[in-house]
């Protein structure tokens, strides 16, 4: 009953550090609760950007595909684990590879988004590689599990992992 009024504020992890909130509006948000929230967002000392209700929003529908093609290339043999995050660090600047992005973000949620991804665009960018499925259902997770693509039981030293 109150549909004018509703939106979405999406936060990145870790939130302290992330500066960036997606502000979603609904089809039906009033366009004063919506400028109201991009505001609150500044004020909680982050950087709003306006994002649609779609699923995904802005950064994951970018994000999401870039991590899975990851996961591609490295069942396809493009490159090892190292080589693809080292690639992505040094050729594109990327404060992190992807795999270990991956591992950050964990397997299992990264599995959960791209599967309500797949189900609203069925478009094969969306769709889970069979890696992520076999790891997830071995309980490698990333770094909540100490394993994913890297192997932490030295945090300091993560050791990639033979998996392909």
């Amino acid at each position: 009953e109150r549909q004018t009024r509703f939106v979405g504020l999406h936060f990145f992890n870790p939130v302290p550090v992330m500066k960036l909130v997606e502000v979603v509006r609904t089809i039906l948000t009033d366009e004063q609760v919506y400028e109201s929230a991009v505001e609150f967002g500044r004020r909680l000392g982050k950087g709003p950007v306006r994002a649609g209700d779609r699923s995904g929003f802005i950064v994951n529908r970018l994000l999401v595909p870039y991590l899975l093609d990851a996961i591609r290339a490295l069942e396809e043999g493009v490159g090892s684990i190292v080589d693809i995050d080292n690639g992505m660090k040094l050729g594109c600047g990327h404060p992190m590879g992807p795999l270990t992005l991956l591992d950050f973000v964990g397997l299992d949620t990264t599995y959960y988004i791209a599967e309500i991804m797949f189900e609203e665009f069925r478009e094969r960018r969306f769709a889970p590689p069979p890696l992520l499925k076999r790891m997830v259902k071995a309980g490698l997770y990333g770094r909540k599990t100490g394993r994913g693509f890297y192997n932490y039981a030295d945090p300091k030293k993560p050791a990639p992992m033979s998996l392909v």
